[in-house]
């Protein structure tokens, strides 16, 4: 159903460098660049995008699932993400009370969201 998301980001180099290393497990790569705004997803259309800071005040915090091919890619997001120095909310682990197949990890990017990879299929 959606077409895209965009995030805003404190910092646009740190964040691109955070998902930079995150989405490439998942098959995600910079399909855009304009700079301060980056675009990701399987080419050739991104579906991702992160840009500055330029509205509202404060912080309001996002959670942002991304669909792994495999378990073995959310292993590897959450492998990634700790090579990047992200908190990690909620270790690679079936999630029951979703549905017996729902297989995720959780980490905090650089501007603190909640970003998740999931693969929903068997072992």
């Amino acid at each position: 159903m959606l077409d895209h998301l965009s995030i805003q980001c404190a910092d646009v180099t740190a964040s691109a460098a955070f998902y930079d290393a995150v989405l490439t497990p998942l098959g995600g790569v910079r399909v855009m660049d304009f700079g301060e705004v980056v675009g990701y997803g399987i080419p050739p259309r991104p579906d991702f995008w992160i840009g500055p800071r330029s509205t509202g005040d404060g912080f309001r915090e996002s959670h942002i699932a991304f669909e792994a091919p495999d378990r073995a890619a959310v292993r590897a997001f959450l492998d990634a993400a700790v090579g990047a120095g992200a908190e990690v909310l909620h270790q690679a682990r079936v999630w029951p009370e979703y549905h017996p197949n729902y297989y995720g990890a959780f980490v905090r990017d650089p501007d603190g969201n909640n970003v998740e990879a999931v693969c929903h299929l068997p072992q």
